[in-house]
């Protein structure tokens, strides 16, 4: 089935340790400048941590002049770096910025889902190193929490891609009222 891998992320357990990025980046020996996992503060203060959705419709795979991505069966979505010719088509499309270029290699790469680790039997890395549980892995083929959302705020707009990630969005926070004694 399409589109059967992606990630869950739940707003309010993420703290913002960025312990997913360090995961990625020491799991898959990106070259400096090159961050295929990124977290970012909203303004209400809460985290996202966001990498490639493996999205339905990717931009990425559509505008590549040198199709050199592909949508595998499960859902998720690889480049291959051999037949990029490094002309940042794909940088500009996403609008989560998964494709990185790498100007060392004069290559793009991006987020594999840790397709490595997965033959191992091994949860993605990024998954793996959040300690609170906040980013996960989700079988969309399934039924999912009817509590999860496809977007929240500060995530982009989500109408072209149809991305492969599901949200627990923040809860309110309650305030607590002293009674005067």
């Amino acid at each position: 089935m399409l589109n059967s891998k992606g990630f869950l992320f739940n707003v309010d357990r993420c703290i913002g340790c960025r312990s997913c990025e360090i995961a990625c980046k020491n799991e898959n020996k990106t070259a400096s400048g090159v961050q295929w996992r990124r977290v970012t503060e909203n303004e209400d203060g809460t985290y996202l941590s966001i990498a490639c959705n493996h999205c339905s419709s990717p931009e990425c795979f559509r505008v590549c002049p040198q199709h050199a991505y592909v949508k595998r069966r499960d859902g998720i979505v690889l480049i291959d770096s051999n037949r990029c010719a490094g002309c940042k088509t794909c940088v500009s499309a996403c609008p989560y910025h998964a494709p990185q270029f790498d100007p060392v290699q004069n290559r793009t790469s991006k987020c594999n889902y840790c397709l490595d680790r997965q033959k191992a039997g091994l949860l993605p890395a990024c998954v793996t190193a959040c300690s609170t549980g906040a980013l996960q892995v989700l079988d969309l083929g399934k039924d999912f929490d009817k509590d999860t959302l496809a977007t929240v705020e500060g995530f982009p707009d989500i109408r072209l891609t149809n991305p492969s990630i599901r949200f627990y969005p923040a809860k309110p926070k309650k305030r607590y009222w002293l009674k005067n004694s």
